[in-house]
C-alpha cells in the first residue's frame, strides 16, 4: 500500500500547546513498528506549485504565507507559532494529499501521513490550518482532468468549514461532513451534505448515522474519488473532541467507508485529520487506525 510522508511535516510548538508538533513523525515511526510495515511503499511530496495553490487560495493570501507576512490577526486565527518549518510544511503537506489522491486513482487506496487541514479558507487560515489540502486536491484533480466528480467525506469531529468555503459552488465537488454540532467552528457552513451530531454521541448512533448517510450519498452521486478525512478526534478521550466513540467504533467507521466505496470500485484517498492528546504514543497509535483498516481491507 502506498503512503505519503515527508520528514519536514513536524513543526515546533510549545509542549503546552494543544497541537502536537511531532505527530507526523510519531505516526510514521509507529507505522514502521506494525506487522504490516513491510507492505508500505513510501512516497515523498515536493512543495506545491503556486499555480496549483491559486485554484484553492487567493494570490494575496499565498503571498503572505510564502513571504512570512501574516499579520497578528492572521496568526491568531491559525493559532500555531509561525516558523520556517510551518511555512515549508504548508506547501509540502497539501501536495502530499494531492499525490496520495493521484496514487489512489491508480491503486484503489492510498493513505497520507498528514493532511486534513480543513479549516483553512480561501483567503485565510484557521484552527491549526494554513492551506487546505482537501480543497487543493479536489480542485486540481478536476482542473487537470484526472476526475470529474470528487466526494470529500469529512468525519473529523469538527466541521470542515474551510473546505466548504473553497469548494462551494463547484458543481464537481461534493462535501459531506458528519461532525459534532456543538464543537469548533461555532459558525457552521452549509456544504452539500452536513450532519451535526449531539455531544456525547456513542458508537452505535454514530455508525447508524454514517450508514444512512452513505446510502443517501449512493442514491444521488457516484463520485470518481473519495477524499476521506479520517479524523480521530471523535474518540471519547480526545483532547478537543466531545463525541464518545471507542477505538473499536473508529475501526468500524473506517471499515464501513472502505467497504462501501471500494466495494463499488471507487478509489479512496485518506488523510489523518484531527487528533489531540498529551500522550504522543497513544495519539500515534490512534492515527494509525486508518492505515491498519486500509491494509486489512486490501
Amino acid at each position: 500500500m502506498h503512503i505519503f510522508y515527508h520528514p519536514d511535516y513536524d513543526i515546533p510548538v510549545p509542549l503546552t500547546h494543544r497541537f502536537v508538533g511531532t505527530k507526523f513523525s510519531d505516526l510514521y515511526n509507529h507505522l514502521q513498528t506494525q506487522p504490516f510495515a513491510s507492505k508500505l511503499k513510501v512516497g515523498q511530496p515536493t512543495p506545491a506549485p503556486i499555480e496549483r495553490i491559486t485554484r484553492a487560495h487567493t494570490s494575496s493570501y499565498i503571498e503572505k504565507v510564502s513571504s512570512d507576512e501574516l499579520s497578528k490577526d492572521d496568526l491568531r486565527l491559525i493559532n500555531l507559532p509561525w516558523s520556517e518549518r510551518l511555512r515549508n510544511r504548508s506547501f509540502l503537506a497539501i501536495e502530499g494529499t494531492y499525490q496520495t489522491a493521484r496514487q489512489a486513482l491508480k491503486s484503489g487506496i492510498a493513505c497520507h501521513v498528514g493532511g486534513g487541514t480543513h479549516h483553512a479558507h480561501r483567503d485565510h487560515g484557521l484552527g491549526f490550518c494554513v492551506f487546505n489540502d482537501l480543497g487543493y486536491t479536489a480542485k486540481n484533480l478536476i482542473a487537470e482532468g484526472h476526475v470529474e466528480k470528487v466526494l470529500i467525506l469529512d468525519l473529523d469531529v469538527h466541521q470542515g468549514d474551510g473546505t466548504i468555503d473553497i469548494c462551494q459552488g463547484d458543481p464537481h465537488i461534493f462535501t459531506c461532513s458528519i461532525h459534532s454540532e456543538s464543537n469548533f467552528p461555532f459558525e457552521k457552513k452549509q456544504g452539500w451534505m452536513d450532519i451535526g451530531l449531539p455531544a456525547g454521541t456513542k458508537d452505535q448512533a454514530y455508525l447508524d448515522t454514517l450508514s444512512q448517510t452513505l446510502d443517501s450519498i449512493q442514491s444521488s452521486l457516484t463520485p470518481d474519488l473519495i477524499l476521506f478525512d479520517a479524523g480521530i478526534d471523535v474518540y471519547t478521550n480526545d483532547g478537543l473532541g466531545n463525541l464518545e466513540l471507542s477505538i473499536e467504533g473508529i475501526r468500524k467507521r473506517d471499515q464501513l467507508v472502505f467497504q462501501h466505496f471500494r466495494g463499488r470500485g471507487i478509489p479512496v484517498a485518506t488523510v489523518i485529520g484531527g487528533g489531540y492528546s498529551q500522550d504522543r504514543q497513544e495519539l500515534a497509535s490512534r492515527h494509525g487506525l486508518i492505515f491498519e483498516s486500509a491494509i486489512n481491507y486490501l
